[in-house]
């Protein structure tokens, strides 16, 4: 394959992946973020969990022993922050990663494709603006954290409302950044490229946005799937910086030392099999729809 015909991809507007990403997780957030609540309740978890009881009390904590309607509805918690995190993070993401790919390809094609070949080349370079894109990220911090302290801490609100919370907290709503940045460094460029890679070699796809909804649907499960496995330490330990009380300062790396010496390496991946069979499918769903309707978008706007 010629690097003109590797690099052929259609480029959409910026409108198309605004709406296109956007209508992405505005579905994402009403379908999986009960299943998100659990997720992050058994990675904030540091006891063992071996029946169904102590599953029970994990995710349901204080009510745990209310009838099963009321018990699924406190799975809600923080629902508008998470709102507004997951709509803003998907634009960014899903919708800031072509425009990423388009720079790196027009200034470092050439390097890519001598190195790498045109096709690996191409994956290669999609995978690295998902890469630099979530290392990005970074900036929705403060909304992630609200996020997840609404969901495993809710005492650490105090009653605060938003704005008494930023008035309050300042830059310390950003603390773990430097993990939540090292964690999607790797587990962006595995989304991203692991999802290029499929579209490459097991489709033959030459434009990528010409891919049908069977075929985004695959390739976005091996793209999740890797970007899970490779980011689960990282986001063990980043989850449990950002669930501490606003006063509890804890270090990354007090963090990472307490849990390899009182938990295991087996730790860091606590919540890694629930995360594939919960946060996999979410991602899946929000990534393979944000590229068919980035292009569907597209084609409605022109």
């Amino acid at each position: 394959m010629s690097p003109a015909a590797a690099s052929s991809d259609k480029k959409q507007s910026g409108l198309a992946r605004v709406l296109g990403s956007a209508s992405a997780g505005i579905c994402e957030i009403a379908v999986f973020h009960p299943v998100d609540t659990v997720s992050k309740r058994l990675m904030s978890n540091h006891t063992r969990v071996a029946n169904l009881t102590q599953l029970n009390s994990v995710v349901f904590r204080e009510h745990a022993d209310k009838v099963l309607g009321k018990r699924l509805f406190t799975l809600f918690p923080g629902l508008g922050y998470a709102a507004v995190y997951k709509i803003l993070q998907r634009v960014y993401k899903y919708g800031g990663q072509p425009f990423a790919n388009e720079f790196l390809t027009s200034n470092f094609k050439d390097d890519y494709y001598s190195y790498f070949g045109a096709k690996t080349g191409k994956a290669l370079l999609s995978a690295t603006a998902g890469s630099l894109i979530g290392i990005g990220e970074v900036v929705l911090l403060p909304l992630d954290v609200l996020k997840i302290k609404r969901q495993t801490n809710p005492e650490s609100f105090k009653g605060r409302g938003f704005l008494k919370i930023i008035a309050d907290e300042g830059f310390g709503l950003y603390r773990g950044w430097g993990w939540t940045a090292a964690r999607n460094a790797p587990g962006s460029f595995a989304l991203f490229g692991g999802n290029s890679f499929a579209k490459e070699y097991i489709f033959g796809l030459s434009d990528y946005s010409s891919a049908t909804w069977t075929q985004n649907f695959v390739t976005s499960i091996v793209g999740a799937s890797a970007s899970l496995i490779v980011s689960a330490p990282l986001d063990v330990i980043k989850t449990r910086i950002q669930n501490k009380n606003f006063d509890n300062p804890e270090s990354g790396f007090t963090i990472l030392k307490n849990m390899a010496a009182k938990e295991g390496i087996s730790s860091f991946f606590k919540g890694l099999t629930p995360k594939l069979l919960t946060t996999g499918p979410k991602l899946v769903f929000s990534f393979a729809l944000a590229q068919s309707l980035i292009p569907a978008f597209d084609k409605y706007i022109k």
